[in-house]
């Protein structure tokens, strides 16, 4: 388990040929098809804090894929949306892919869509903004992030489908819980993560 802090690149990509979150854990991860990506499950983006898994050894990589095929890998994060939810508790069920028009956005507009599912529960109301509990079914790119957006709810700070916000400086989005059968023993493995300083703060500021 990794508790990965905000601007760091999980795995090399065009753009980011070093300083990656794998090469900080080289010779400690393993297992996958991919040789620059060894031992990772899954992802966060860049400015996305907080936890992910990776594998140690080919193994762990296959059960831990299993289980994120099953849906049986609890991915939950916190995130802090302009606008007041319709709902306490919704889901949203809205396939994913490459915008048509922008390929670089990923968008419900799309040529090759895939499944996408996100559920979220209301933590807390401020005044013009909501603190979100947001589980995710599946694991598409960014797709917390656009399916948010796309019920009206965007994410503050996010440069791309949501409410840029200079002062944070990045999307208020952290993966704060992870739970999951262990891959080999099948025991339970479970971790948190508080919410870093930057956003703590930024949620005092709209609260306020």
């Amino acid at each position: 388990m990794v508790d990965k802090p905000a601007g760091i690149v999980v795995h090399p990509a065009p753009g980011h040929a070093s300083g990656t979150l794998v090469h900080g854990l080289l010779g400690r991860v393993a297992g996958g098809d991919v040789a620059e990506r060894p031992g990772i499950v899954h992802r966060l983006d860049r400015d996305t804090s907080g936890l992910l898994v990776v594998a140690r050894d080919e193994e762990a990589y296959r059960g831990l894929r299993n289980l994120v095929r099953r849906r049986d890998l609890e991915r939950r994060y916190k995130a802090l949306v302009r606008g007041r939810p319709q709902s306490w508790r919704g889901r949203i069920e809205a396939p994913i892919g490459r915008d048509r028009r922008e390929p670089t956005r990923m968008s419900l507009d799309t040529d090759t869509p895939r499944d996408a599912v996100t559920h979220f529960e209301v933590e807390r109301l401020l005044d013009r903004h909501a603190l979100l509990d947001v589980r995710l079914e599946t694991g598409r790119t960014h797709q917390i992030r656009v399916h948010l957006a796309a019920i009206g709810l965007p994410v503050v700070g996010d440069p791309v489908y949501g409410v840029p916000d200079p002062e944070l400086g990045r999307q208020f989005l952290h993966a704060w819980r992870l739970a999951f059968p262990h891959p080999v023993t099948g025991e339970p493995v479970e971790a948190e993560s508080p919410l870093p300083p930057d956003l703590q703060a930024a949620l005092a500021r709209f609260a306020s």
